[in-house]
């Protein structure tokens, strides 16, 4: 004989009472989940490894092409980060537009109605996978450089602090670009060719356009980037990055929070 276990009895015109999660679904926990979506898509997991395998070939084509003097950890570090800078932001691109592109806003924005805080788990996730893969690059740089060492390259493990603390800013900052180009257009393909083509076309009229020079020095985020990945970078660098960083990363992610905010799910 089955026993059949019957819920209990509600009375008439009141509502059965839900399980509900005090204070809602922490933002450490949707961290956690936004970090393992940046690698569970395909297109996600392999961002992340053509990231690896091109860090890897920096540092092969620098102990086989530079000279001897540059084959230090400092120069390894510097050039081994580079693919990160370029890539990196397509995987903030792809995980501010997941909901949009995949149509899983819906699900998302009902089991946390408090967008803001999938806003922010995105952004943490973000900077969190930018540290991850600068940490990751200064451990392949290490074993370059003993490669160097062997093969008769400098070696040296001189490395100044400052500079760590600048990769690493440049590391963030780019991936929160990407994040914040994903968050304003919504739209996978449009945010990534915009994210390469307007900075691009911005440098080249720059360039080519005597006038816009001066202002290109302090809007032009490729170029005022340039001292980040160079030791001793002055005040009025770090301004001008900041003026910079300001156009591309905080008015897009302010604008994009805005438009996600108020975009209506269907």
């Amino acid at each position: 004989m089955t026993a059949v276990q019957n819920p209990p009895a509600v009375a008439p015109g009141v509502e059965p009472q839900r399980p509900t999660v005090r204070g809602g679904i922490p933002l450490w926990r949707l961290t956690q989940v936004e970090l393992r979506k940046l690698a569970d898509t395909r297109a996600g997991l392999w961002l992340l490894i053509v990231i690896a395998l091109a860090a890897a070939a920096t540092a092969a084509i620098l102990l086989a092409a530079a000279p001897a003097e540059e084959q230090n950890y400092e120069e390894l570090l510097s050039f081994g980060l580079l693919p990160a800078s370029i890539l990196l932001p397509v995987l903030g691109i792809l995980s501010m537009t997941s909901e949009w592109s995949q149509r899983t806003a819906l699900t998302t924005f009902t089991l946390v109605p408090a967008r803001g805080k999938i806003i922010a788990a995105k952004l943490i996730a973000a900077v969190l996978i930018a540290i991850a893969t600068t940490a990751a690059a200064a451990i392949l740089s290490a074993a370059g450089n003993l490669v160097a060492i062997g093969t008769g390259g400098d070696g040296s493990w001189h490395l100044e602090g400052a500079l760590v603390g600048q990769l690493l800013v440049n590391q963030i900052v780019f991936v929160l670009m990407g994040s914040a180009f994903g968050a304003l257009l919504m739209n996978s393909p449009l945010a990534i060719v915009l994210y390469f083509a307007i900075p691009t076309l911005w440098s080249v009229l720059g360039e080519m356009i005597k006038g816009l020079r001066t202002a290109a020095g302090w809007v032009d985020i490729n170029m005022t980037s340039v001292p980040l990945s160079e030791p001793g970078m002055t005040g009025n660098e770090w301004l001008r990055f900041g003026v910079a960083a300001l156009i591309w990363v905080a008015l897009p992610l302010a604008l994009g929070t805005v438009r996600v905010l108020r975009r209506e799910v269907s």
